[in-house]
């Protein structure tokens, strides 16, 4: 029989442990194919919860205390439990819940079956249909709560999960075997363990559930959720999607792009003011002032895209001047377009003002829009030609 361990964390909750037990053990009765027990993890808290704990586990089996030498946060402690049960106890799927009664236990035989129907982690969903908060939270608490989670999912850009904040869980051991790596470290000793640890399961491609349950409030102590929880949760989801950009190769190009966009436009507007007007054959001052603009932002855009978008497949200084060469080639596309682009609109349009704001003395001429119109459309070309001759993939 497979072996699932509900870990309670404590700190602080002599009173409330005492009541929860009871009902774990009781609701375990109506689980037939899982060896149930729970485990409590104790941050040596002055309330001497483990005292209480260690009473209970003389009394029976199904009980054990995992005592810490000193507070490590709500991550800390969940970390410190699964490794214990998933190793010394042998579990095969851990709970997280919560000491203060919060938590409906009715719901695990519930979240068992989802486990039996093939989910990797269950999730107690507040905002879910049949699911909710209490009434009478005060207005900060509904804010951080209701907000947060909105909040953190436009972030992240997933809206699937409906409570990304729950710590009410159920964690299979190859989600926690995999995820564990990547919240060890010192940010995920509070309360944004909960969020990094669902995070990092998603992008790993893990099945996730969600059950309804209603979240009741603590009637004993005090709640350990401050103003550090709003916190460290937009510093850290901020961070995350930041670092997920800054390592996202066609953020990166994009970028490359609009600088060597700026690049051109600056060097278009000096030329357009340095160069005389005149036309030779097919040529004018304006598509000089054009060719020479473009091939600036293509040295520009070289140089950004060696070193910075295909860095992992980054050139050797013997093949710089060569793959130069062919830069310049692969990019005749976009020149291409541009070229004509900025020919037709000169032609058929003309050189004009396309709108004039007096108010603060701003305008924008028909050679500027045509050159901007250009460069987008020109960089769907670049991207593909960069990625498949310039810096093609070993």
């Amino acid at each position: 029989m497979q072996k699932a361990v509900v870990i309670v964390p404590t700190f602080n909750e002599r009173e409330n442990i005492q009541k929860l037990i009871p009902l774990l053990l009781e609701v375990f009765k109506q689980i037939k194919n899982w060896e149930m027990s729970i485990l409590v993890v104790d941050d040596t808290s002055p309330d001497k919860t483990y005292e209480v704990v260690e009473k209970i586990t003389k009394e029976n089996k199904a009980v054990k205390l995992l005592l810490n030498a000193k507070k490590e946060g709500l991550g800390g402690a969940y970390l410190k439990g699964m490794d214990y049960a998933f190793g010394e106890l042998g579990a095969s799927v851990i709970f997280q819940f919560d000491a203060d009664l919060s938590h409906d236990h009715l719901k695990i035989p519930q979240f068992m079956q989802e486990i039996d129907e093939g989910a990797d982690l269950v999730l107690g969903s507040r905002y879910v249909k049949g699911g909710g908060i209490p009434a009478n939270w005060g207005l900060h608490r509904k804010f951080l709560s209701v907000v947060g989670n909105i909040t953190i999912a436009t972030v992240l850009t997933n809206f699937n999960i409906h409570d990304w904040t729950t710590g009410f869980r159920a964690v299979r051991k190859k989600v926690f075997d995999k995820v564990r790596p990547y919240v060890s470290d010192a940010r995920f000793m509070g309360y944004t363990y909960q969020i990094g640890f669902l995070n990092s399961a998603l992008r790993q491609g893990f099945k996730v559930k969600e059950v309804p349950f209603m979240f009741v409030d603590r009637t004993i102590g005090k709640s350990k959720l401050g103003v550090e929880y709003m916190k460290n949760t937009l510093l850290y989801i901020f961070k995350l999607r930041l670092d997920d950009l800054l390592k996202n190769r066609i953020f990166k190009f994009a970028f490359v792009g609009g600088v060597g966009t700026l690049v051109q436009l600056v060097s278009l507007a000096v030329l357009r003011l340095l160069l005389p007007d005149f036309q030779f054959i097919v040529f004018t001052s304006f598509l000089v002032a054009t060719l020479m603009s473009i091939e600036l932002a293509i040295i520009s855009n070289f140089t950004l895209n060696n070193l910075w978008t295909f860095a992992d497949r980054k050139l050797k200084t013997s093949q710089i001047p060569g793959k130069f060469i062919q830069f310049n080639f692969a990019s005749m596309g976009s020149i291409l377009i541009q070229l004509v682009i900025n020919s037709l609109g000169e032609n058929l349009i003309g050189l004009k003002d396309l709108f004039v704001l007096p108010i603060i003395n701003f305008n924008v001429d028909t050679g500027l829009f045509f050159a901007i119109t250009g460069i987008l459309i020109g960089l769907f070309w670049n991207f593909f030609a960069y990625n498949k001759f310039i810096w093609k993939k070993k």
